[in-house]
C-alpha cells in the first residue's frame, strides 16, 4: 500500500458530510481520490470540498471501482443497495467500510459476509455507538467482570418526535423498515458487543405505525406527507439466547413516552448491573448494602474549561478502521457480528407480520 490510503465514496449524502468525510479529512494518512453519487452536481460538490485536487467523480460506482489503485471504498448509500455494491467492490479488491446496517435484510447481509471471506477482502459496519466514551467504559466493565454473567439486557433507541424527513427514510422499499433497522440497530449492536453474545435462539416481535398518520406531527424535523410514511414508526423485541440470557429491544421515532433515549443499553448481571441512563450507572450490593456507581465523563472540574480529552465516536471509527487496513488487523466491528445483528431485525420484522415466534438456526 502506499504512503496514503486511497480511498473512494459510494454516496454522497447527509451521512456522508455528517460522519465519515470529516472523520476521514481530519486523517493524515487518507487521500479521498473518488467520489460517486447518482447526483452529479453532489458528488462534484463533495469532491471540491473534501478530495485531492485530481479526485474522480462518477455517478455510477462500477465506474469507481475499475480504479486499481483505490485501496478503500465507503458505501454511505441507502440501505437497499448496501449489498450489492459492498460486494462487488469487495471482489473489485477494495476493503469495505459500509454503513449500517449490514444490508435491508439478512439474506443480502449473509452475501457480504461471504464475499468478504471469499476475497480477504475486510469489511466492517458503521456501528460508531461502539466508540462513545460511556459505550467503551461499560464494555470495559463488562470485561473485568463488575457484572458477572449478564443474563437480562435491553436495548434502547426512542425518540419521541424525531422522524427523520429527508432522504428515504420513510421509504420501505429503500430502507427495508424504520426506527427498527434505523436507529434499533445502533442499540442492539451495541448490547451484543457490550454481553459478547452473538448467538440467537428465537424472537418475537411487533410493530406499529400509530402516530404517522396524525398531525400536527409536533415533529423536531417538521412534517412529513402522509402518503411517503411506508414504514413503522415504533418496534419492540424479545430476544432469547442460545445460552437462556434474555434481550428487551425498543425503537421508535414516535411515542408518547417521556424519558426518550437513543442507542443506550442496560446490562443485568449476576454480580451487578449497568445501565447508560444520563451517563453510566453501575448497581449492585456490597458489605451487605445496595450501592451505586456515576463514573463522571466530564471535563475534570477545571474552572473556565468546556472541553474534554474524548474523541467523536466517528473520529475513532475511521481512525481505527484505516489503522486496521493499515496493519491487516481484525475490524474493530466484524461482519459476523453484523450479520447476526441482521438476523435479529429480520426476526423481529417477521414476528411482527406472523405473529408468531422466530426461531434461528433451524
Amino acid at each position: 500500500m502506499a504512503d496514503k490510503v486511497r480511498i473512494g465514496i459510494i454516496g454522497c449524502g447527509g451521512i456522508a458530510h455528517g460522519k465519515h468525510l470529516p472523520a476521514l479529512k481530519a486523517l493524515k494518512n487518507v487521500d479521498m481520490v473518488a467520489f460517486c453519487d447518482i447526483i452529479e452536481s453532489k458528488a462534484k460538490e463533495t469532491a471540491k470540498q473534501y478530495g485531492t485536487e485530481k479526485a474522480a467523480v462518477y455517478t455510477d460506482y462500477k465506474k469507481l471501482l475499475e480504479d486499481k489503485s483505490i485501496d478503500v471504498v465507503h458505501v454511505l448509500t441507502p440501505n437497499r443497495s448496501h449489498s450489492f455494491i459492498s460486494v462487488d467492490a469487495m471482489e473489485a479488491g477494495k476493503h469495505v467500510m459500509c454503513e449500517k446496517p449490514m444490508a435491508i435484510n439478512a439474506i443480502e447481509a449473509k452475501k457480504m459476509v461471504d464475499a468478504s471471506v471469499r476475497t480477504g477482502k475486510k469489511l466492517t459496519i458503521g456501528y460508531q455507538n461502539r466508540q462513545t466514551p460511556e459505550s467503551l467504559y461499560v464494555k470495559s466493565e463488562v470485561e473485568a467482570g463488575t457484572l458477572g454473567e449478564i443474563y437480562y439486557a435491553k436495548a434502547t433507541a426512542i425518540r419521541r418526535r424525531a422522524v427523520p424527513t429527508w432522504g428515504v427514510f420513510l421509504n420501505e422499499y429503500e430502507q427495508g423498515g424504520g426506527p427498527l433497522i434505523d436507529i434499533g440497530t445502533h442499540a442492539l449492536d451495541l448490547t451484543m458487543w457490550c454481553m459478547n453474545n452473538y448467538k440467537p435462539k428465537y424472537c418475537v416481535g411487533t410493530t406499529y405505525k400509530k402516530l404517522g398518520d396524525k398531525f400536527p406531527t409536533g415533529n423536531a424535523w417538521g412534517d412529513w406527507k402522509k402518503e411517503d410514511f411506508t414504514v413503522e414508526d415504533s418496534a419492540f423485541g424479545f430476544i432469547v439466547m442460545e445460552n437462556g440470557a434474555t434481550i428487551y429491544l425498543e425503537s421508535s421515532w414516535a411515542i408518547n413516552l417521556l424519558d426518550p433515549r437513543e442507542a443506550v443499553t442496560t446490562l443485568c448481571g449476576t454480580e451487578g448491573g449497568i445501565d447508560m441512563n444520563n451517563g453510566v450507572r453501575i448497581n449492585g450490593i456490597r458489605g451487605g448494602r445496595p450501592y451505586v456507581t456515576t463514573p463522571s465523563f466530564g471535563s475534570g472540574g477545571a474552572a473556565f474549561f468546556v472541553g474534554g480529552r474524548d474523541e467523536k465516536p466517528e473520529d475513532r471509527e475511521a481512525k481505527l478502521w484505516i489503522d486496521a487496513v493499515v496493519n491487516d488487523k481484525p475490524p474493530f466491528v466484524l461482519p459476523e457480528q453484523a450479520f447476526a445483528v441482521s438476523q435479529i431485525l429480520d426476526g423481529i420484522y417477521e414476528s411482527a407480520k406472523t405473529g408468531a415466534p422466530i426461531y434461528f438456526n433451524k
